[in-house]
C-alpha cells in the first residue's frame, strides 16, 4: 500500500458507528461495555452497525474505563481429564458472549502450581475466579480468597457462604445407581472410588451407602477399591476381583475413566460383561459412547454446568446479585448402554466359574 493510499484510510470511530446507528455515542459505548444493560433491539442495532463500518472497539481504553481486566481466572485440578475439557467449553462459550478472555489454571493434580495463581487473583489481573478444585487455593497464609475478587465453586462444592456453588447431584445419582443394580437383582457390589480427598468422592460414596441402606442390604455386600479418578483405579480394582472367589455381581465406578478401566481388564481375563458382571459409570464422558460393549452412565450436564458457572460469575462481577443467593444443583441422566443386566442363574454362574 502506498503512503498516499495509507493516509486514505479512514479511521472509523465511535461516533461513526453512533450516526449510523441512529444513537448517541454514549448509547453505543455502553452496549460495547455493558451490553446487559440496554434492550436487546438497542443491542442488535447497534452491533449491525459496528459489523457494517468495520469499527473495531479500543479494548485498552474499555479496560481503563471499567477498571475491569474483561479476563477469567479458571482452575482446574487436571486437564487431561475430559469432564473438565467439556466444563471449561460451556465456560468459554459463556464468557466469549460477554467479551470475557479466559485464563485457565491447570494445577495438574500439583499443589505446588498454585502460588502462580493465588498471585493472579491477588494482583487483581483477574475479574474473577471459577474453581473446579473443591478447595480455595492458596500460598502458604495467602489465599485466594484474600483477594476480594467475586469466586465461583463449580463440580467440586465448596463450603463458604461467600462463594456460590454450581454442582450436579452426585450423592442422588450415585444412590440411583445402586437400586438401578439392585432391580437387576444384584445383592454382592463393588465400588471403586474416586480421590478419596475429594468432596466430590465424598458426596458419591454417601450416595452408594444411602443406595445400599435403602436396598436393605449392609457393610457386608459390597467391597470397596480406593484411587484417584483416573483409568488406572479401575485396572488395579480388577486385579483384587480377579483374584475373589466371591465376586460382586454389580458394580459402580466413581467416574467413567475407572469403569472403562475395570471392564477392559476382566475382558481379557474372558469375564463377561454385563453377564458375569455387571459395571454402571459416572461422568457421561463422549469416550464411553464408543466402549465396547457401551458404558452405562449417568451423565453430567457438562456444557451447561460450564455456562451456569460462568454467568453466575459474570453477574456476581457485574454486581447484580449477592454470592449466597445463588447454589445450583444440576440434575444428571442416566444412561442405560449394555454393560449392565440383570444377574444369571447362581447355578448357572458357578459353572461358568469352574470352566474357566
Amino acid at each position: 500500500m502506498s503512503r498516499k493510499r495509507w493516509r486514505a484510510v479512514k479511521e472509523i470511530r465511535i461516533a461513526d458507528v453512533a450516526r449510523l446507528a441512529g444513537v448517541s455515542t454514549a448509547t453505543v459505548s455502553r452496549v460495547l461495555s455493558d451490553p446487559d444493560k440496554v434492550r436487546p433491539k438497542t443491542h442488535d442495532l447497534v452491533m449491525e452497525a459496528v459489523r457494517r463500518s468495520g469499527y473495531i472497539p479500543n479494548s485498552t481504553a474499555q479496560k481503563l474505563r471499567t477498571r475491569r481486566t474483561m479476563n477469567v481466572l479458571v482452575v482446574a485440578p487436571r486437564l487431561t481429564n475430559p469432564v473438565f475439557a467439556e466444563i471449561l467449553r460451556g465456560v468459554d462459550d459463556e464468557l466469549t458472549e460477554s467479551s470475557y478472555g479466559i485464563i485457565i489454571g491447570n494445577l495438574d493434580n500439583r499443589r505446588e502450581r498454585e502460588a502462580r495463581y493465588v498471585d493472579l487473583a491477588l494482583s487483581r489481573q483477574v475479574d474473577g475466579v471459577l474453581l473446579l478444585t473443591g478447595y480455595v487455593p492458596a500460598n502458604g497464609t495467602r489465599s485466594m480468597s484474600g483477594s476480594g475478587l467475586p469466586i465461583v465453586a463449580m463440580c467440586a462444592a465448596i463450603q463458604d457462604q461467600k462463594i456460590p456453588n454450581v454442582v450436579v447431584q452426585d450423592r442422588e445419582a450415585s444412590s440411583r445407581a445402586v437400586a438401578f443394580l439392585s432391580d437387576l437383582g444384584h445383592r454382592k457390589f463393588g465400588y471403586i472410588s474416586g480421590t478419596p480427598s475429594s468432596i466430590i468422592e465424598v458426596e458419591r460414596f454417601q450416595g452408594f451407602l444411602d443406595g445400599i441402606a435403602a436396598a436393605g442390604l449392609s457393610d457386608n455386600d459390597f467391597m470397596r477399591w480406593e484411587g484417584p479418578f483416573v483409568f488406572s483405579t479401575g485396572v488395579a480394582a480388577a486385579e483384587s476381583f480377579l483374584r475373589m472367589k466371591e465376586r460382586p455381581t454389580g458394580i459402580f465406578a466413581a467416574c467413567d475413566e475407572s469403569a472403562i478401566g475395570i471392564i477392559k481388564r476382566v475382558r481379557a481375563e474372558r469375564i463377561r460383561v454385563p453377564q458375569d458382571v455387571s459395571v454402571i459409570g459416572f461422568d457421561g464422558i463422549e469416550f464411553a459412547d464408543y466402549t465396547e460393549p457401551t458404558l452405562t452412565t449417568f451423565r453430567q450436564p457438562l456444557y451447561e454446568l460450564g455456562r451456569v458457572g460462568a454467568d453466575v460469575l459474570l453477574k456476581l462481577i457485574r454486581g447484580e446479585m449477592k454470592a449466597e443467593d445463588w447454589n445450583i444443583r444440576l440434575p444428571l441422566t442416566l444412561l442405560e448402554r449394555d454393560t449392565t443386566g440383570p444377574v444369571l442363574h447362581k447355578d448357572y454362574k458357578s459353572l461358568r466359574r469352574s470352566a474357566l
